[in-house]
């Protein structure tokens, strides 16, 4: 071979690199600009719809702080320093511009920045949910892998067996097993209260593992049972039989195919998964002492603090819809079916 041909080699090699590089950022962006796509309209009919729950509820401020014997005028009088002597679009639009910059008003009921409350009880949330999630992950991955590699045996049968038994469990139950094992009997972790990570990474986790263990179960199940699919289905494609033809390590047909190919459900069962923990943690909260999103979602609920629970269900879609890119980045990223636009 000449200087001049093995000079090209490399170039080529360079060549298709670089191609395969603008191949993945042209997919990223694709995904980017669809969930883009999706989240602006979706992101606009619902602060819409949310707004609009003012006036369908027939709540006011007035009603809240002069109470039910209040005179009209002490009524219109406390309704026009809110602004709500305004038309219902006037009102949409302060308040949608608010949203745009972060600000989702005042509270009805102590007068206090909702987006310095939400911040303080999504924090909580957040924590407990995302441990609860790298739990579920790592727990249910080990389990459904464990089920798809022996499938047909007593271990498979045993672990779908178990993931079906925690998966009908209600967190608060498995919660308050905890705290009575745990906490009570064995004292290995506070029952109640919260700690920042800012006071100590040890303290921190110590109170958020038992509600992150109780809100864990149903993710275990399903990360589990997702997998144990996925990959059994994939197992059985035609690309591993040549693989296996073509003399690959078991190990390399493993991840180089059957869990790349297998893994899609399971990456879109967690997409859900995320914003469902932080929503449904109310009762894990009252049971664990913890002043979180979900508890101050239905305080708020129950004083008819309209303003409060609008800014949450604002937090919630943008929670849910920025899961959900995530989610979708990392299955363009790694599954051969979406590299291939399927």
């Amino acid at each position: 071979m000449t200087t001049t041909a093995l000079q090209v080699v490399p170039a080529r090699r360079r060549g298709a690199a670089a191609a395969r590089t603008r191949h993945a950022l042209g997919r990223i962006l694709g995904v980017i600009a669809r969930s883009i796509g999706i989240f602006v309209p979706v992101f606009l009919v619902a602060t819409f719809v949310t707004f609009a729950l003012r006036s369908l509820s027939g709540l006011s401020p007035a009603r809240i702080q002069l109470g039910e014997n209040a005179t009209p005028e002490a009524i219109q009088r406390v309704e026009a320093q809110w602004g709500l002597d305004k038309p219902f679009l006037a009102q949409y639009w302060d308040w949608f511009t608010g949203v745009l910059h972060g600000e989702l008003g005042v509270s009805w009921v102590n007068g206090a920045d909702i987006s310095t409350l939400i911040g303080l009880g999504l924090g909580v949330s957040l924590s407990v949910a995302t441990f609860a999630l790298v739990i579920g992950v790592v727990v249910g991955f080990a389990l459904g892998t464990l089920a798809a590699l022996r499938r047909t045996t007593w271990i498979d049968r045993a672990i779908t067996g178990f993931v079906t038994v925690i998966s009908v469990m209600p967190p608060f139950v498995v919660g308050i097993v905890l705290v009575a094992v745990l906490a009570v009997g064995l004292d290995v972790f506070p029952s109640a209260g919260y700690l920042p990570a800012e006071q100590g990474i040890g303290p921190w986790l110590a109170h958020i593992t038992l509600p992150a263990l109780a809100l864990s179960c149903d993710v275990i199940a399903d990360v589990a049972r997702q997998l144990r699919t996925g990959l059994v289905a994939a197992h059985s494609e035609n690309y591993v039989t040549g693989a296996v033809v073509r003399g690959l390590s078991p190990r390399r047909i493993f991840f180089g195919h059957i869990l790349r190919n297998g893994l899609g459900p399971t990456l879109a069962t967690l997409g859900l998964k995320f914003p469902a923990l932080v929503g449904a943690s109310v009762v894990t909260e009252w049971i664990f002492g913890l002043q979180g999103f979900g508890r101050f979602a239905n305080d708020s609920a129950q004083a008819g603090d309209v303003p409060a629970v609008q800014g949450v269900l604002v937090v919630s879609i943008v929670l849910v819809v920025s899961f959900n890119l995530i989610v979708n980045l990392v299955l363009a990223r790694v599954t051969p079916a979406s590299q291939r636009g399927v």
